[in-house]
Parts: structure tokens; sequence; C-alpha cells
């Protein structure tokens, strides 16, 4: 399987992460590492998590997903067989994109991932009322004290990423090398309207989100009835039940059956034969389900198959 660099990080991962997100939701610690060690075994290395992670479960706090991760690391020894992604600034006890919070976040985040370096240390949501010079320079003593490997941007706007791309020039600070969007087949504009043109001058690796759009790209969902399915997903994915969305799942039908694929696997295959997508993130509860997104890193799409869901 090829790699792919992240930026000028020096990074290189193979084309899928396995998102963290569902680690103490609807993926119990034995479960989770199910997962992870399937996601291993598929010859796989992206893991990616935060702070916040899973802190919306009634009961929990947040940090879940990076203790499980932490404590799977130790049982496994697999620390360096893997590339660690997590983020700061959306969690409530680490709000923000300060100084002080990036530095104590960052020290938390080691603590529960039982590790002494982020490979990829995310700013998880735009912080406007922070200077971006601030900001920037907290992450440069961070790589500085080898506590981090590159920095990413999550959910910025193409015009603040740009702001902060310009501001790492001009003050010789590290720059963004990973941007992290919501991307899939059926959230395209706000990525490749202005964010995708952006990261492919600049050579920033793009790892998206929502890959399957929360499972509606699975096919799980084809009417209000199957919203039951998941109690999870199921209001996530209400949204994409239009016509649209139907038609993308139709697409989805027809270049799955070609290949004997799922449409899972057609989805991702899709985001990863796109130019400037490095490793786009999916979510998995079984390790069954590990094994069919990692099939759709081989899955071989034609221009046909491309164009089509591209019109659909």
């Amino acid at each position: 399987m090829s790699k792919r660099t992240l930026g000028n990080s020096g990074i290189a991962v193979e084309p899928l992460a396995l998102g963290g997100n569902v680690f103490g939701w609807s993926a119990d610690e034995a479960t989770s590492f199910a997962v992870l060690d399937a996601f291993v075994g598929e010859g796989l290395t992206f893991i990616d998590t935060a702070d916040t992670y899973s802190g919306w479960v009634p009961g929990n706090q947040g940090g879940e997903s990076e203790t499980i991760i932490g404590k799977w690391l130790k049982r496994r020894g697999k620390r360096n067989d893997v590339v660690i992604g997590t983020k700061v600034a959306k969690w409530s006890r680490r709000k923000g994109l300060s100084a002080a919070n990036i530095a104590a976040a960052a020290d938390e985040s080691l603590q529960r991932l039982g590790i002494d370096c982020i490979d990829v240390y995310y700013a998880h949501e735009d912080d406007p009322s922070v200077p971006l010079e601030e900001t920037l320079d907290a992450f440069a003593r961070l790589i500085e004290a080898g506590k981090v490997r590159t920095i990413g941007a999550s959910n910025y706007g193409a015009e603040r990423l740009a702001a902060a791309l310009d501001v790492s020039r001009k003050n010789g600070l590290p720059r963004y090398e990973v941007l992290q969007p919501e991307y899939n087949l059926v959230s395209r504009e706000g990525y490749e309207a202005a964010l995708e043109p952006l990261a492919r001058r600049e050579e920033i690796g793009v790892v998206p989100y929502y890959a399957l759009a929360s499972g509606f790209l699975t096919g799980k969902y084809r009417s209000e009835a199957d919203l039951g399915k998941s109690a999870a997903r199921g209001g996530a994915v209400r949204k994409f039940l239009n016509p649209r969305g139907l038609r993308v799942l139709a697409a989805l039908d027809d270049v799955a059956a070609r290949h004997r694929a799922t449409p899972a696997q057609v989805a991702l295959a899709w985001l990863i034969a796109r130019p400037g997508i490095s490793a786009p993130i999916a979510s998995a509860t079984s390790a069954s389900q590990v094994k069919e997104i990692a099939s759709g890193t081989r899955l071989a799409l034609s221009v046909e198959d491309i164009q089509a869901l591209d019109q659909s």
C-alpha cells in the first residue's frame, strides 16, 4: 500500500485514517481494542482522535478516546508502529488556542495517550480571539520541546488558513502542514470551493473527516424508517435524506455493483482518488467494519466511475 506524505512534514501515512471519535462512545474499551487491532492488522497506521472525544456521552467528561488509545498502545507495544493525531481547542475544559491552553492541553493529551510525542497536533477549530502569532508560537514551542512533530488545522476556513500560513512565513514559525475539513460525496462545496485550491497550491496534506457522512454513504440509511438503526448516527444523517443524497447513493450502488464492492468502499476510494487528499478518516465499531473500509484503499476506480460519482 503506497504511503502519502502529510504536507512537508516528512510524515508518511497510508491513505486511510481511523477515527477515534467512537472510542468510549459507540465502542467500549474492549471493542475499541478489537478495532485498533484489526486496523493495524490491515497494514494501516494513522489514528485520529481529540481531547474532547467522547465527552458528549452521558457520564463521560472528555479524554476517553485518548485514554483508550493510550491503554491499547501500552498493552500492544505499538507506539512505534502508528501515527497519532490529536487536537486542542474544542473541549470545554481546554477551550481555545491561547498559548497557555495549548501547552497545558498538549501535556494532558500526552499523559492520556501515554506517549512522549504527538505526531500531528491539530487546532481543532479556529479561535479568532487569539492572535495567530500566539497560537503558532505555542505550537512552535511544543515542536522545539519534542512534544509534537507537526501541526494541522481542523475546521478552518480558507481565509483564516491563508492568514495563518502567511503569519508562519513572515515570522519563521511552523506552518499548518495538514488540513482536516469536512469532505465527502454529499458535503463537497465547503472544501472544493476555496480550501481545495489553497491546500493544493500550498501542498498541504488533506485528511477529511466524515468521509462516510456519519454512515450515510454506507447505504445503511435510505429512508426515515432507517434512522432508528443507529442511536448514535441516525440523527446526523437525516439531512442527507433528500433527492441529491439519494442520487449519490444510486451512483454508489451502480459503481459498487461493477466492482463487487460496497458503497462505503466506493465512497472512500473516490476520496482517495481525489488529487490532494492524503487520508480520509473513517470510524468503525467492529473488526468486520475495519476490514470493509480497509478494502476501500485497494479499490481502483476508473475515470468513468469517478465521473459518474462527481455528477451524482
